[in-house]
C-alpha cells in the first residue's frame, strides 16, 4: 500500500515537472517577439523603473483601482491587513505592478515568489513561518503552485496557520504552527485553473482588461519622460495603436523605436520615425507581426480562408501547434481576425481587408465567416 502511494506521488511529481517545462517551452518561444506579452530579463529590469510606485499614479484599469482603493484604505482605517487579493488576466497588463503598490499602500514589506518556485509545502512553510505582521506575499503564476503547497496554503490564508508534517507513514505528525497574519496576493493568467476552495479564499478578486490607446499613451509618454527619450504626440500615438493594448508591449516598443530614432535619425520620435523602426521590426498598424500574418495568409492564401485544423495550420507555418494555439490565436481572435469553429480555424472579412484582399461573396456563414464551405460549417 505505501509502495503504491509512493509509485502516485512519484508520478504526480513527474506530471507537474511536465507541465512546468511545457510552460517554460511557451513562455520562451514567445518571449523572442517584439511583440510578446511575457517578460525578458531587460523587460524586468526596466520595468522596476518605469513601475508607478502609487494607486494614484497607476494608468488605466479604474474600476479595479476604484475597489482596491476602498479595501486598502478600510485596512488602514482598522489598522488590520486587508483580505487576501486575487488579480487575473493576460500577462503584461500590470498585476506584479498593482502587488506591489498594495504593499506600498499599507506601508508594510513585501515578499516575492512564483508558483514554479514552489515544489513542496515545506518550500511554502519556509517563506510564511518568518513572515513579519502585516507583510504582503505575493504569488505570481499562483495557479501552477505543487498540489501539497496550495493544500497547506488553504489553512494559511483561513487561520494563519500551518501544520508541518514531521516523520513519514503511520509515525507521522503534523505539528501546528501559527504563523503572523498577512496579506497574500495571487496573481494568475488563467484563473480557471484555480481550484475553487483557493478561489474562494481571496476576498477581493480582480480581472485586468486590456487597455485603451489613450491609455497607452499617458503610458508611454510617462515611460518616455523616465527613459529620456523625445517622444511627439503623433508618435506616441502610432507606438499605442500597435501595442495590442499591453502595456509592457507599449515600453518595449518604446524603446526598440529609441534606438531607432538614435542611429538612424535625430534621436526625436515622431510618426515618421515610430512608422519606420515598427516596420523594420515587422510590428504592423494593427500591432501584428511576422507570425501573425503568416497565419492568415496560410489560411486564406492557400486555403481560401479555410476552414482548416490547427496542425495544418501549424505545419504551413512552420511551428508547432501549441505554439500556433498559445501564441498566435489569442490575440488574432480577440482583434476579430479569425474564428474557430467546430471544423477549424477561419478567416474573418477583417483578414482579408487586413491582407488588402478582396473576401470571396457566397459561401458565408454565421458571423460574416467567409471561405470554401462555409454555408455548411455549422451544420
Amino acid at each position: 500500500m505505501t509502495r503504491r502511494a509512493d509509485e502516485d506521488e512519484l508520478a504526480a511529481r513527474e506530471a507537474e515537472a511536465l507541465d512546468r517545462a511545457a510552460a517554460a517551452r511557451d513562455a520562451d518561444r514567445d518571449a523572442d517577439r517584439v511583440v510578446s506579452p511575457l517578460a525578458d530579463a531587460d523587460d524586468r529590469v526596466i520595468e522596476t523603473a518605469l513601475r508607478p510606485k502609487r494607486l494614484a499614479d497607476f494608468v488605466g484599469q479604474q474600476r479595479v483601482r476604484d475597489q482596491l482603493s476602498l479595501v486598502l484604505e478600510s485596512a488602514v482605517r482598522r489598522g488590520r491587513p486587508p483580505d487576501h487579493v486575487l488579480l487575473s488576466g493576460p500577462p503584461g497588463l500590470g498585476k506584479t505592478t498593482i502587488a506591489m503598490i498594495i504593499a506600498a499602500e499599507l506601508g508594510m514589506p513585501m515578499r516575492i515568489t512564483s508558483g514554479p518556485a514552489i515544489e513542496r509545502s515545506g518550500d511554502l512553510a519556509a517563506v510564511l513561518s518568518t513572515l513579519t505582521e502585516g507583510e504582503v506575499v505575493f504569488i505570481d503564476e499562483i495557479h501552477r503552485l505543487a498540489r501539497p503547497a496550495e493544500e497547506m496554503l488553504y489553512l494559511a490564508m483561513e487561520d494563519f496557520r500551518v501544520d508541518v508534517v514531521v516523520g513519514k507513514g503511520p509515525g507521522a505528525t503534523a505539528i501546528p504552527l501559527d504563523i503572523a497574519p498577512f496579506t497574500l496576493v495571487g496573481a494568475t493568467t488563467r484563473s480557471g485553473l484555480l481550484p475553487a476552495p483557493l478561489r474562494d479564499r481571496f476576498g477581493f478578486t480582480a480581472h485586468m482588461d486590456f487597455y485603451q490607446p489613450a491609455e497607452l499613451e499617458i503610458i508611454i509618454r510617462r515611460s518616455a519622460g523616465l527613459l529620456g527619450v523625445t517622444l511627439r504626440d503623433e508618435g506616441a500615438a502610432e507606438l499605442a495603436g500597435r501595442s495590442r493594448g499591453t502595456p509592457r508591449i507599449a515600453n518595449r516598443l518604446l524603446r526598440r523605436v529609441r534606438d531607432y530614432a538614435e542611429v538612424k535619425g535625430n534621436g526625436v520620435v515622431d510618426r515618421a520615425v515610430a512608422r519606420a523602426a515598427l516596420e523594420l521590426y515587422e510590428v504592423d498598424e494593427q500591432g501584428l507581426d511576422r507570425l501573425d500574418r503568416a497565419v492568415l495568409e496560410a489560411l486564406i492564401r492557400r486555403y481560401g480562408g479555410g476552414p482548416v485544423g490547427l496542425s495544418t495550420l501549424a505545419v504551413l507555418v512552420g511551428e508547432e501547434a501549441e505554439t500556433v494555439e498559445v501564441v498566435a490565436e489569442p490575440f488574432l481572435v480577440r482583434r476579430g481576425l479569425l474564428a474557430r469553429t467546430p471544423r477549424g480555424r477561419v478567416a474573418t472579412p477583417a483578414a482579408w481587408e487586413h491582407l488588402g484582399l478582396t473576401p470571396p461573396e457566397g459561401n458565408t456563414g454565421p458571423g460574416g465567416l467567409t471561405g470554401p464551405g462555409m454555408a455548411t460549417l455549422f451544420d
